[in-house]
């Protein structure tokens, strides 16, 4: 415990660190306040405490936690308990050692690991893979407001009460209302975009774009105007020793630093994360960046984020940095950090002041308005659906946390007085908390996926090519792939997607195989793989690496199978079997993805159960048995158009298995019709025996598992389709017991761990219309 000697006369300006509890001084125990460690440790505690209940009333709505740090500041702030005046003169009269430094480092801590961290998780080239849009939308969204806003901003300067503000400050204040409102900050974009899920969607992508682009522009106005400003109200010298500094700071970042992390991932093994020692290093460099800016009077932000557009995006450099520091600078230092920025709003001032800031509040409405109208038109140019423009626009618009900490600092600066700063705070928490819930009903991000045209395999023309896209999450997936993808004797069009679950970055990447990129060259699964499914006669061959979130993956397959016009996606099942054929385990995270596919597919969909015998047979030259069976329904008529593809070659021997009920006898709907008239067209057209025709009569639930089991026995693959609509026999029993849900009722039985077989399966699902 530090000591400081009382001097009559004098005022102590050395503070201690701790206590020695309530007992110190029994009669006044509020002197454990007096000390810098229980004063931090109270202030965070009430802090958490105060967001935790708010967030426990407000989360009913849908509002996501950030509103209730903004609120909970707010009663932490003058209108009830003060806590930044309270804690003001605990601890010295120094001003710089009062009793909120404490948790003034900690915030500023963490506004900068969190646009460092933020700036790290969007990719370099986003914001240049997307076409001219985003460009388009980035540069026009900032443009249009900011001299816009600037047209209107001398007017009414007549009006302004020097008691509020001398008018040469009065203009600051309009001009700092005008350079926010036309920003785009990234955290706040990506926070809005994470909250709706939407990441990975065709919006999502469009919007980070633009906000990269015309943040850029905005940091660089920013900067030059500052340093414009330093020119003509302090000193030229001190103007010019500051964009030296500026200079400076960007050779060193992409000179220096930028070639020291290259070197960092070359000495770092494929596969293997980077040394701890570096990635401490990087962050110590970041902080480094922060003061260093700062001592050049510029935006102590500036330096985090050049440093973060240099690092690469995902592993093995940007994972660690997010493996390790993302939870403690959004669960810990975020929540302080706004806290603390929100407790200098006072509410009441917007009141008394109400007539001095009516014209910033036109501002900020006109401004925001121009910003709106501004992103929407080239979106509507571009014919982007009128729904889908309005949202585009409201998250260019938003305003949430990093608009919080750039008004501080300017507050700090008395570039704008307190009212204004606590309108515009205001403005942040009704954007967090309206935002989300208004995007949420105007944007359906599945809807992209919904098929208006048909792309199935039931309807391709006899001749065309089939378009098929497979996906790889393990190595023991490329054998089956290849074995199935064998089975079809003309040429097809194959996707060929790797999966992989992405840490450190927070934009999913999609990237080619055939543009030689380096990072996947050296990848030796990927390389195998590319090697293996090349070898495939009559196949052309198109393959992909997506890095991406694990609740997203599906997104960016159904993406994927959209661009490449597919008319079928083949993914493995999440159940495995050692290679004798004993069940080993099942994987719930590729489950989920199946189930997310069934349900956003924009084409049809194959399940793919694979026991271990069906991949060894394709190695061999021996034949394979494949039965489809037949009950009824889309799905069942989209199995039978699947094998038809396969039975002009000369290893498959096809059987189909009609199971009858004696419920079809009343079948009179259209679903039925379709089905009779699918199989007397197989009857006629294959009579040449490519395919054998059988049926077996079935009463009731025990008797479809007992044939089913039997059939298994006699075939290597058996394809079946997931539902059978009207058509669907008497399951009593069986579905009370399905373990596989995403696989169907005859799936699961096929599928079972119990079933004395090696038969594979493959479920197909056709492809969801509406």
């Amino acid at each position: 415990m530090n000591t400081t000697t009382h001097i009559d006369g004098c005022i102590p300006l050395v503070f201690n660190i701790s206590s020695n509890g309530f007992w110190e001084n029994l009669k006044s125990p509020d002197v454990i306040f007096g000390y810098s460690l229980p004063l931090i440790e109270f202030q965070i505690l009430l802090i958490f405490v105060f967001s935790v209940l708010v967030h426990m009333i407000i989360r009913c709505a849908g509002i996501s936690p950030i509103p209730s740090y903004m609120i909970a500041g707010m009663i932490l702030g003058p209108q009830l308990f003060d806590l930044r005046e309270e804690s003001s003169r605990r601890l010295s009269w120094d001003p710089v050692l009062d009793g909120n430094a404490s948790l003034k480092g900690l915030s500023l801590c963490g506004n900068i690991m969190l646009a460092f961290l933020m700036t790290v998780k969007i990719s370099r080239r986003l914001a240049f893979n997307n076409g001219s849009l985003p460009i388009v939308i980035g540069i026009f969204s900032f443009i249009v407001p900011f001299f816009g806003g600037l047209s209107f901003r001398n007017l009414y300067t007549n009006n302004i009460d020097p008691l509020y503000l001398p008018a040469k400050k009065a203009l600051a204040e309009r001009t700092v209302i005008i350079t926010t409102q036309s920003a785009i900050l990234l955290p706040t974009i990506t926070y809005f975009l994470s909250e709706l899920k939407i990441l990975n969607s065709e919006l999502g992508r469009l919007v980070l774009s633009s906000s990269l682009i015309s943040d850029i522009l905005s940091v660089t106005a920013g900067t030059l105007a500052h340093i414009a400003g330093t020119y003509k109200n302090k000193s030229p010298m001190t103007a010019y020793r500051d964009f030296i500094g500026v200079v400076v700071l960007i050779l060193i970042v992409f000179c220096i630093l930028r070639p020291a992390i290259d070197w960092i991932l070359e000495r770092t093994p494929e596969g293997k994360p980077v040394a701890d020692m570096y990635v401490h290093a990087a962050v110590v460099t970041v902080l480094a960046s922060a003061a260093y800016s700062m001592f050049f009077n510029l935006q102590y932000l500036l330096g985090p984020f050049l440093i973060g557009i240099i690092i690469p995006e995902g592993p093995p450099l940007g994972s660690a940095l997010e493996v390790k520091y993302d939870a403690l600078t959004m669960k810990v230092l975020t929540p302080i950090s706004i806290a603390f920025s929100t407790m200098r709003c006072d509410v009441m001032k917007i009141i008394y002041e109400f007539d001095d800031i009516t014209y910033n509040i036109f501002l900020t409405v006109f401004t925001g308005v121009l910003k709106m109208v501004s992103s929407m038109l080239p979106c509507l140019y571009y014919r982007i659906p009128l729904k889908e423009a309005i949202s585009a626009g409201l998250l260019l618009c938003s305003k949430s946390f990093s608009e919080i900490f750039f008004y501080e600092s300017t507050l700090d600066e008395s570039y704008i007085s307190q009212a204004t700063y606590t309108f515009l705070v205001v403005c942040a928490l009704i954007n967090s908390g309206i935002i989300p819930a208004a995007l949420a009903t105007l944007y359906d991000p599945n809807r992209k996926y919904v098929g208006y045209q048909k792309r199935n395999i039931m309807s391709l023309k006899p001749n065309s090519d089939i378009r098929i896209l497979t996906c790889l999450h393990k190595p023991e997936n490329i054998s089956v792939a290849i074995t199935f993808l064998k089975l079809f004797p003309s040429t097809i069009m194959v996707t060929v997607l790797h999966l992989v679950k992405l840490i450190g970055k927070t934009v999913p990447v999609l990237i080619s195989h055939n543009k030689k990129s380096k990072q996947l060259l050296n990848n030796s699964y990927i390389h195998t793989a590319n090697l293996a499914f090349s070898q495939l006669e009559y196949v052309t061959m198109t393959m992909f690496t997506a890095l991406t979130h694990e609740n997203l993956m599906y997104d960016e397959v159904c993406k994927l199978a959209l661009e490449q016009a597919t008319s079928m996606i083949i993914v493995p099942s999440g159940r495995k079997w050692t290679i004798d054929g004993a069940f080993e385990s099942d994987d719930e995270a590729i489950r989920r993805l199946n189930e997310l596919l069934l349900k956003n597919s924009p084409c049809s969909v194959g399940i793919l159960v694979d026991r271990g015998q069906f991949s060894r047979r394709g190695t061999r030259k021996s034949n394979i048995e494949v039965g489809v069976i037949f009950i009824g329904g889309k799905d069942d008529r989209e199995a039978l158009s699947l094998v038809k593809k396969m039975k002009h070659n000369p290893r498959i021997k096809i059987t189909l298995i009609r199971i009858v009920s004696d419920r079809e006898t009343e079948m009179t709907n259209w679903e039925y019709i379709l089905d009779h008239e699918v199989l007397e067209d197989l009857r006629k057209t294959e009579a040449t025996n490519c395919i054998a025709y059988t049926e077996r009569f079935v009463n009731g639930g025990p008797e479809v598992a007992t044939t089913i089991r039997l059939l298994s026995k006699d075939f290597d693959l058996m394809v079946v389709g997931r539902d059978h609509g009207m058509a669907t026999p008497d399951f009593s029993g069986l579905k009370e017991w399905i373990e596989l849900p995403e696989l169907g009722v005859i799936g699961d039985l096929l599928a079972a761990t119990d079933l004395n077989s090696r038969v594979s399966v493959l479920v197909v699902q056709q492809q969801q219309q509406t």
